[in-house]
């Protein structure tokens, strides 16, 4: 274990970011493995003392499979009826994969003006804490549903990204991982430069940091590299911290949590 990955150890509030093309297969159906094996390694850290926070995207991808679409509306009142329809799809897959490890979730469903408050603030910091105490784990996703278009701007967090460093934030979490389809964050493209080399730690995230993270994210999804190190940057100046590694094995949560050099830390730089 790495000297800077000590704070991790310690690390008791958790909150786990999973993102739409870490829960769907590549042909758009839902990857029933992937939410078993997720519900699993969650259920076990909570049942260890862990508190567990999971934030999830997937709403539309699993409305789709639902509805049997093979694209994503274009229209935003489109997007949200396959949201509506996906969102309780996916607490109910949730529901069914949790109960088989005896772990209760709950469903939190947030727009910005809810954080930006001090009074709803306070509530939604209430029920994050109430759900904790009693064992259960919180399941949250943007409320994709209420944003219309003219008011996206002022509703819309913009991406789970960035919702999950904010709920990192306002419930005091020890540590954030953010699991997405790459391995961490690479000082250039690892598909198409075999020589891109992986940070291992970063204290801050700069302009050159922004410059390199360019592109785009899956077809599924709506963040790209640029959203996850604006997250980091969010924790950071929170004095908080962050992992971003790969989803395909949820199991990889276990290892973090044991300190091993996995995928890019975001940490403050004291802590080292």
């Amino acid at each position: 274990m790495e000297r800077n990955r000590e704070r991790i150890l310690t690390s008791k509030r958790i909150v786990v970011k999973i993102g739409t093309s870490s829960l769907m297969k590549a042909d758009g159906t839902v990857n029933y493995q992937q939410f078993d094996r997720l519900a699993y390694v969650l259920s076990s850290l909570n049942k260890a003392g862990k508190e567990i926070v999971l934030v999830s995207s997937g709403a539309i991808g699993v409305g789709m499979d639902k509805l049997f679409l093979s694209e994503r509306p274009k229209t935003i009142r489109g997007q949200q009826a396959v949201a509506a329809v996906g969102q309780s799809e996916m607490m109910n897959l949730y529901s069914r994969f949790f109960s088989h490890y005896n772990q209760t979730v709950g469903q939190v469903l947030l727009t910005r003006d809810v954080v930006e408050f001090p009074e709803s603030q306070k509530n939604v910091t209430n029920t994050f804490e109430t759900l904790i105490s009693m064992g259960i784990i919180p399941v949250v996703n943007e409320n994709d549903t209420v944003a219309v278009d003219e008011l996206e701007h002022e509703t819309k967090f913009g991406d789970n990204d960035q919702l999950s460093a904010i709920v990192a934030v306002i419930t005091k979490a020890d540590l954030l991982i953010m699991l997405s389809d790459v391995e961490g964050f690479f000082d250039k493209n690892p598909t198409k430069h075999a020589d891109a080399t992986l940070y291992q730690v970063l204290h801050e995230v700069g302009e050159e940091e922004m410059a390199r993270a360019g592109g785009e994210g899956s077809s599924f999804g709506t963040g790209g590299m640029q959203t996850k190190l604006k997250a980091a940057s969010h924790l950071l100046a929170h004095q908080q911290s962050m992992v971003l590694a790969k989803s395909e094995d949820p199991n990889i949560l276990f290892e973090i949590l044991a300190g091993k050099e996995i995928g890019t830390y975001f940490t403050p730089r004291q802590d080292v």
